[in-house]
């Protein structure tokens, strides 16, 4: 891969206003100023720490991007005719060199080149340490996460994805890692750094949310651990999220998790943050915009993708509370700008099902533009659209402890996740209870159903099954996952390329 690209730092603009979004990162793009006249003073690292977020509110990143990834998963479907989703989804290399998926890799590289030139530099700048050495540890975690990203997707014990370090060559083209678990030794060592030089989030300025901090850090070791099975450490790393103090659940109720007025809860670890900014672009994640009914019935343009299956609605047990705060069905009452509305499927919808986590913004009368962006085309609103949660944390421990002490040892996790959702305390849970709560808590979310059913082993099952919506009708049919090949994404074609043949395929794409 050829790191040649200039790097186009960011400024921060002034704070949003809005009520549910005030006080968070506003970024726009400033130029590429160059080595010799940048790095000098603070404002210069500010700018270079900014930089590392800009790629958030992109559509091909937090918007979708990897989560046609996600989609390959039981829980959803594409939702429409998308030839080369569902090439994805099928696993049929046929999407390889397509649009959808391409940019992947390289833009989390542009982040770590980012990440990689404020750890060498920053440290150089005459400037207030303290301001300093978080800076340098948001560098660090980005650069953590965007790598887990890549490594989890596209390495495996075959071969990992290219270790770019402060001190590469960044004209140099760099072979691939070993394996993955090189990767991942290499994202554990970044994240210590980042734990190292990060405050706790109630530490932080208000202006200051969505930066990196350090439990968040902790949260992302010990799900790399998990991904590593490593499981005594993400055990560790995930009991000190817990014993750290500084979260909880929300108990009001499970859909209040997902209302931007608890977008900085005691249950957020990492979100994608809510930034407007004028004209109707950024924002954030646009995943709200993509999951709503296509065309939105006629007031607002959703997509109409990521569509659930009757597969995953009939997953939840009577009497869960999730189920109904998930997924919407034909029928379901639900406020959509001021009015109380019947839900109904779009007419070409290839689901009768939708997600319903990310809807509180459009609840509203006249929700444009406090809560919902005026650009139809860009449809973000002031919720932040979580990258991890405190649940999740409960549900890495509970299952780090069933596999390595057994039945029944994550039942004091499992048990927090089960009476929010309004269910009763169950005794000697096993992995298949905690891999029906981890589906049943994170469904439509980035955790990744997906990967979690690869890493358990039951992906080539599962998908040999045909998916369905409400009335049993076969809406997707059953797929052939080749676990020796489909382990893996294909790496980009144009990183071949580009490549020269130094980077290789993945076996089998």
């Amino acid at each position: 891969m050829k790191m040649k690209q200039s790097i186009k730092y960011i400024a921060l603009a002034a704070f949003a206003l809005l009520s549910s979004c005030k006080d968070q990162l506003n970024i726009t793009p400033e130029g590429a100023p160059s080595a010799q006249n940048f790095w000098k003073t603070k404002e210069d690292a500010l700018k270079a720490e900014a930089g590392l977020y800009e790629k958030y509110n992109e559509e091909d990143y937090y918007g979708r991007g990897m989560f046609w990834f996600i989609n390959a998963s039981d829980d959803m479907v594409t939702g429409r005719n998308k030839p080369e989703a569902d090439n994805i989804k099928n696993f049929n290399k046929n999407y390889i060199g397509g649009g959808y998926t391409e940019s992947q890799w390289s833009m989390r590289y542009a982040i770590i080149k980012r990440a990689n030139d404020i750890i060498k530099n920053v440290p150089g700048i005459p400037m207030d340490e303290e301001l300093k050495k978080q800076i340098i540890g948001d560098a660090y975690f980005n650069a953590g996460l965007v790598y887990f990203q890549l490594a989890a997707n596209y390495g495996n014990d075959k071969a990992g994805v290219p270790i770019v370090t402060p001190e590469t060559d960044a004209s140099a083209v760099i072979p691939r890692a070993k394996n993955v678990n090189e990767n991942y030794d290499y994202i554990i060592q970044l994240l210590e750094k980042a734990v190292d030089h990060l405050p706790y989030f109630t530490d932080m300025k208000p202006a200051d949310y969505g930066k990196a901090h350090k439990t968040a850090a902790w949260a992302y070791m010990s799900k790399v651990y998990l991904y590593k099975k490593d499981y005594a450490n993400a055990r560790k790393y995930a009991d000190l999220v817990i014993g750290s103090g500084k979260h909880e659940l929300v108990l009001t109720g499970f859909a209040d998790v997902f209302k931007a007025t608890n977008n900085w809860s005691k249950e957020y670890i990492w979100s994608v943050v809510c930034s407007p900014s004028v004209g109707g672009t950024g924002w954030g994640s646009k995943l709200p915009g993509v999951m709503l009914t296509n065309k939105g019935w006629n007031i607002y343009n959703g997509w109409g993708y990521y569509l659930p299956t009757k597969e995953l609605y009939d997953s939840y047990e009577a009497g869960d509370q999730r189920r109904e705060a998930t997924i919407l069905k034909t029928g379901d009452k639900f406020m959509y700008f001021g009015q109380e509305r019947s839900f109904t499927k779009d007419g070409g919808a290839t689901s009768d099902y939708q997600f319903k986590k990310y809807m509180e913004p459009f609840s509203y009368p006249n929700p444009i533009p406090l809560h919902v962006n005026p650009n139809g085309d860009n449809g973000t609103t002031d919720l932040n659209v979580p990258l991890m949660r405190y649940a999740e944390v409960l549900l890495i421990k509970a299952e780090a402890a069933i596999m390595t002490t057994g039945a029944g040892s994550g039942d004091t996790e499992l048990n927090k996740i089960r009476q929010r959702a309004g269910l009763g305390i169950k005794t000697g849970m096993t992995m298949t209870d905690l891999k029906r709560e981890r589906r049943n808590e994170l469904a439509g979310e980035w955790a990744d159903r997906h990967r979690d059913l690869v890493r358990w082993g039951d992906a080539e099952a599962t998908y040999a099954k045909p998916l369905h919506d409400s009335q049993g009708k076969e809406i997707w049919a059953a797929r052939a996952f080749n676990p020796q090949v489909h382990d893996v994404w294909a790496v980009p074609q144009r990183e071949i390329d580009n490549s020269g043949g130094v980077i290789k395929q993945n076996p089998g794409w």
